[in-house]
């Protein structure tokens, strides 16, 4: 165990492992937050009359897209990987299965995998939040203001981070990445139904 642990903390200094991580997990945290936006809206305009089906909703979404999240990586970062080995075996004339460089490399699938599945269920789980108190504290109209505004918050968050990691103006990036929110808020305002 100490060996796995260690090989976390290795995988987790690297950059390349980190970046990769990264764009994963603000990726599919994007794309949960703006369906848990769509669901929320959809929901209330739909009349749904209370925040624990909606919640059963979004948790619905979170699993759908949790395991896509986590399974789509997971193969994906497989194929790329044993190619990149493929190609170093070849390149080497050797066998590389059980070394540190196989290890390393299913290690950071793991990495990947698991940013990548953390993401959508941030993006969905945060926003659904105010529907637990739908009935006591407030009306759905209101826990959907709530829930709409945590997610366009969350969407924010990813810019900001985004735009300091990049020497942008954070600001700018978290307006952006905030306007999808909006955006997605306002589409389903003016669907049927």
């Amino acid at each position: 165990m100490p060996s796995k642990r260690r090989l976390l903390r290795t995988l987790l200094g690297r950059e390349d492992v980190v970046s990769i991580s990264r764009r994963y997990f603000v990726s599919n945290g994007f794309d949960g937050t703006l369906t848990s936006i769509g669901v929320i809206v959809g929901a209330v305009l739909s009349g749904v009359p209370d925040g624990a089906t909606v919640i059963a909703i979004g948790l619905g979404a979170a699993v759908g897209l949790g395991t896509s999240a986590v399974w789509s990586v997971w193969e994906i970062e497989r194929a790329e990987t044993r190619a990149e080995i493929l190609w170093i075996e070849q390149a080497m004339l050797t066998d590389l299965d059980d070394t540190r460089v196989q290890r390393e490399q299913r290690g950071a699938r793991f990495v990947h995998a698991t940013a990548s599945g953390l993401g959508p269920l941030i993006g969905i789980l945060i926003p659904l939040t105010p529907f637990l108190f739908e009935g006591p504290l407030l009306s759905m109209a209101e826990a959907g203001v709530v829930g709409v505004g945590l997610g366009i918050g969350i969407l924010a968050v990813f810019g900001t981070y985004m735009g300091s990691i990049s020497g942008q103006r954070w600001y700018v990036s978290a307006i952006r990445m905030a306007l999808a929110g909006l955006v997605v808020a306002v589409i389903n305002l003016f669907l049927p139904g």
